[in-house]
């Protein structure tokens, strides 16, 4: 019998819980381990008030601001703890035949988005090797939250609102028009492919605002940032960590202008499309009218999009008829890119 296959993107959720409860066994000192929709590690590690947060993620898939890409990313998992990000080290790895212009790039790019986001710069590991087409860069954040701030994606309850910033696939509009930009200029014209581009400062890929405004305006439960596979993966990660339902309002979701432009054009669905950059808040209905208004205060647009349920699964309602919430196989950007593998 063949070897089943396993397709670009991140593990299927089955088969990743199956080997995290076969190899990964609590161990001492974890307070949030390992888990599906999990955002990030939560640590005992003796510090007096404090727990210690860990994120890795990688960046395989862009060469332009990579090195930005990687702190914003990282970063944004441990704001959605709850927590502040501190401590970042780089593993930064490099095709054949590039040059110290393309290091230089690299870490100067890491720098400066630590510079914004306080924090630290403070080790890894860097090499060259063959058989890639593009540099990357795998992150690994260390932050701080307090025993009594920790946030985590199961704290979801039935009757919780659900709360989206921003709008959806804007890390899509810049990953499309950084590697296509010519033909999104022959397209729509200069204009446009810039605005796509600049997606990734406005509205911007982090969240790190978005989560701090939240937290600070009402009672939140639990967060999330729908990364790889768009709203939809981000939607099933949450009600599989919180073990609860979810309904969506499909009318209530914000798909950006440029956004709704572009992926209409190359038939990919908004739904599916990486979507860093938005964040979902699950908070008592009585407090969330106060989170969207402290949102959209500090510039942040937010809207509720629907609520948590008792019933399992993930629904969306059109036009008050209630389906399936469309899930994917693969983030849909994979139709254009395949595995991400983007040329520089």
């Amino acid at each position: 019998m063949a070897e089943k296959m396993l397709r670009p993107g991140k593990l299927p959720n089955d088969l990743l819980a199956r080997m995290l409860a076969k190899y990964a066994p609590p161990g001492e000192g974890v307070v949030v381990g390992p888990g599906i929709g999990v955002d990030a590690a939560v640590i005992d590690a003796g510090m007096p008030g404090e727990y210690l947060i860990a994120k890795t993620d990688p960046i395989t898939f862009l060469a332009s601001d990579i090195g930005r890409y990687a702190i914003i990313i990282n970063a944004n998992d441990v704001a959605c703890m709850g927590g502040k990000p501190r401590w970042f080290s780089a593993c930064v790895i490099l095709p054949e035949g590039a040059t110290e212009a393309l290091a230089e790039e690299i870490f100067g790019s890491l720098s400066s988005a630590c510079k914004e986001l306080g924090v630290s710069l403070v080790g890894g590991h860097t090499e060259i090797t063959h058989g890639l087409d593009r540099p990357l860069v795998v992150g690994h954040m260390l932050g701080t939250v307090g025993k009594d701030k920790l946030i985590t994606a199961a704290g979801a309850r039935p009757g919780d609102a659900l709360i989206l910033t921003k709008g959806i696939a804007i890390e899509a509009v810049s990953v499309i028009a950084r590697v296509r930009e010519a033909e999104l200029v022959n397209k729509f014209g200069a204009r446009f492919a810039a605005r796509c581009s600049d997606y990734f400062r406005d509205p911007g890929i982090s969240v790190l605002k978005d989560a701090e405004t939240a937290t600070g305006a009402g009672a939140v439960h639990a967060m999330h940032d729908p990364t790889e596979g768009g709203l939809s993966g981000g939607l099933y990660e949450l009600a599989e960590a919180s073990g609860t339902g979810i309904e969506v309002i499909a009318e209530n979701i914000r798909v950006l202008p440029e956004a709704e432009r572009l992926l209409g054009h190359l038939s990919l669905d908004p739904l599916g499309s990486i979507a860093s950059g938005a964040l979902l808040v699950a908070a008592p209905p009585a407090d969330a009218e106060n989170i969207v208004s402290a949102l959209e205060g500090e510039g942040i647009g937010a809207s509720v999009i629907g609520a948590f349920t008792e019933e399992k699964g993930v629904r969306l309602v059109r036009a008050g008829r209630a389906e399936k919430f469309p899930r994917f196989a693969a983030d849909e950007l994979t139709k254009l890119f395949g595995d991400f593998k983007t040329a520089p």
